[in-house]
Parts: C-alpha cells; structure tokens; sequence
C-alpha cells in the first residue's frame, strides 16, 4: 500500500505533504473539506485530474483531521494504491430520512461478496437516519464485516452536508467503498468519554429518529431546563450535552444521540439515530482528560484486531463528532495527537468532524450509529 497527502487552503492552494512517489498509481482518493470550500471550488474535478484511476470520494465537514492536526476552512486529502486489494464503490442519493434503511439494504446488496472484508460509508449527515442506514446494510452483510465511517458534517451550522462519489458534492449522496481480498487487514475501534448525569427518563413518545416524550413529558422542554441560557442556541448547544439511550436490561450497551434539529411548534428533537420508545435516556457532559483517552482507545482497538505489524504501511481514518470539538475547542488536536501516539508514525491520519460515526460497538462487535465518539478505522495490507 502506499499514500501520498495533500492539503489545501485557499490562500494558499496545494501543498503536497509527502516526498512523492512517482511510482504511485492511486485507486482511492479520500478528501474531507469545510463547507464553502467545497461548494466555491471544483476540488473534485482538480483530484480527478490529478488522479484519472482512482476513485475519489470525500464530504463536507465540522473540521478537518491530517496527521496529528485539525483544521478548519481547509481540505485535507489523501490518495491511496492498494497493492493486493480489490475495491469497489456504490452511491446512491436519499431525499428524506424515511429512505435510510432502504438505501442500506440496496448498499449491502451491491457490495456483497465471499471475499468481502469491509465496508466504508460516507454518507449525506442531515437527510439521513444513521441507525436505519447501518441496519439496512447489516441485514444483508451481518456482523462478520465491518463496517466503518460516518455522516459529512457542516460546521456547528446543521444547514446542508454534501457527499462527492466520483462526482462533485451533492446534496442526498451516501457513498460506500467494499474492501475485497485477503491481504486487506481492517482495524476498528470507538470510545466516547462522557460522563453521565441526572435523572434517568424512559422515553414514553419517538418515532424513528424523533423524539417527541420523555416520562410523558415534553422532551425539547425538559432538555431546555437543563441547557439554560445556552437553550437560545440550539440546536447547536444540544451538542455540548449528547443523550445516552439504552434498553433497560442492557444498561452496558448504551448508544449516544446528538440532537440535528429542534421543532419548536412540536416540542419535538430530532436526533442522528433512533431513539426506541420504553428505552431509558439519560443527558450526559464532557470530561476532558476522558474524551482524549477515550480517542486513544479507540486507536488501540482499532490497532489490536489483527495485531497489525509495526513495519506495514498504514492508514488511520478518524472520524470524529462536531460536539467532541466545540468541547475540547483548542484542546480538539490532544485527541488526534492521542490516536497517533497509539498507532505510530508508520500511520497516515485523515478524518473529519461529523454529525454521527459508524463502527461495529466495542461490546458486541453489531455495526452501529454511534454519535459524540472518536472512530478509527485502520487500513493495511498484509505481506
């Protein structure tokens, strides 16, 4: 395997990260990027110039991740060839969240195969249940594959994420990458860090990804009492305290849900993933030293599934939530740096901050939406 890095801001355009490798035939090309810079500028035509072979798939974002460093208003890519692995890639576009299990079900179906080893989803962040979307897609490969990656993020602003499948970013897209063969070695892990707080609630009323009732009440109230003056900004602020939902006889297996959007006539929030009705949701708040172990220990999970020898190429895909880096703020790049400490400096890093992550859970190994976790996933090939 091998990688070359670019990263781009618009004062100062293209700046090439490596010494490069004039042997290098990419057949991937990730790139992640802030909003307008995506939307003013025809990056992805630029990268298929500049990589004609590969496919090139990338999304808006909340921040970018290169290496050990986070940025804001840039792009960071990385373009990879895969030596000894076959690669195929499917896209398709929802308009609405009530399509995500569908769309799921026709993404595995397209990249289902013996020798599968992995999945890869890059998928539109607003328009889109992650949950549905993942369960649609494990209903066809189930839990032997892993699949990884997360919903394009759009700054705190929740306005309009953007998905590129070898075309230009699109409103609606969900891009997913199969990973065939058996020299692919695929690493995955996610840890959150937060701390849980107050009362538990049952939640008495959802539908989906809407929550309408917790203990009977109105939830966007409840919540408001909790979040105080910053009640004025959501649903921005809502990211600063995610919910934990989880059955009530399997209490070790709870997800977190960060708020996408509030309806004030309705009383009603709107969340990345399902919110089951008769599930307990209890708010949660940030401890700093645990979220950047918590990244760390998503680097030793992700390192540790096939024990990855230290002398082999590799590539770290980060995916972070927008609420981790509103809280760490300039504290965002401790970590990243925490992931790269793990995985050694034989790891290329690329990622970005999203509004949900998709990993296998770290109990149960089922693919789940999680939100307010760092997810690795590592890349490598075998000798």
């Amino acid at each position: 395997m091998k990688i070359e890095q670019l990263f781009w801001k618009a004062s100062e355009g293209w700046e090439n990260l490596d010494d490069t490798d004039p042997s290098i035939a990419p057949n991937l090309v990730l790139f992640f990027g802030e909003t307008s810079a995506l939307s003013e500028h025809s990056i992805y035509q630029e990268l298929k110039t500049r990589y004609p072979n590969a496919h090139v798939i990338g999304c808006t974002s909340a921040g970018e991740i290169l290496d050990d460093e986070v940025y804001d208003d840039s792009i960071v890519v990385t373009a990879i060839e895969f030596e000894k692995t076959v690669l195929e890639v499917t896209s398709l576009n929802v308009e609405a969240p009530e399509e995500s299990y569908g769309a799921g079900l026709n993404i595995g179906k397209a990249l289902q195969k013996a020798d599968l080893r992995g999945i890869m989803i890059v998928s539109e962040g607003l328009k889109v249940n992650g949950s549905e979307l993942v369960r649609g897609i494990n209903e066809v490969i189930g839990d032997e594959v892993p699949i990884t990656g997360g919903l394009a993020g759009d700054g705190p602003r929740f306005e309009e994420t953007k998905v590129a499948c070898n075309a230009e970013p699109q409103s609606g897209t969900i891009a997913a990458i199969g990973f065939y063969g058996d020299k692919i070695l695929v690493g995955h892990g996610s840890m959150g860090g937060w701390d849980s707080f107050g009362p538990k609630r049952q939640v008495t009323k959802s539908k989906g990804n809407i929550l309408y009732e917790l203990d009977s009440k109105p939830a966007l109230q409840l919540y408001k009492e909790y979040l105080g003056e910053e009640a004025a900004n959501l649903p921005g602020s809502a990211l600063l305290f995610p919910l934990m939902v989880q059955a009530e006889d399997k209490e070790q297996l709870g997800i977190v849900r960060t708020v996408l959007a509030v309806e004030e006539n309705e009383n009603t929030m709107t969340f990345a993933g399902d919110i089951p009705e008769g599930y307990v949701a209890q708010l949660m708040r940030a401890n700093f030293e645990r979220l950047i172990d918590g990244a760390g220990s998503a680097g030793s999970a992700a390192r540790s599934i096939h024990d990855i020898p230290e002398h082999l190429t590799k590539l770290a895909v980060l995916v972070s939530c927008v609420g981790r880096k509103m809280i760490l703020k300039q504290r965002t790049s401790d970590e990243v740096e925490a992931v790269q400490d793990v995985l050694g400096d034989n790891t290329a890093q690329i990622g970005f901050y999203s509004y949900g992550e998709i990993s296998p859970h770290v109990e149960t190994g089922h693919c789940e939406l999680h939100n307010q976790t760092m997810t690795v996933t590592v890349l490598a090939e075998d000798d």
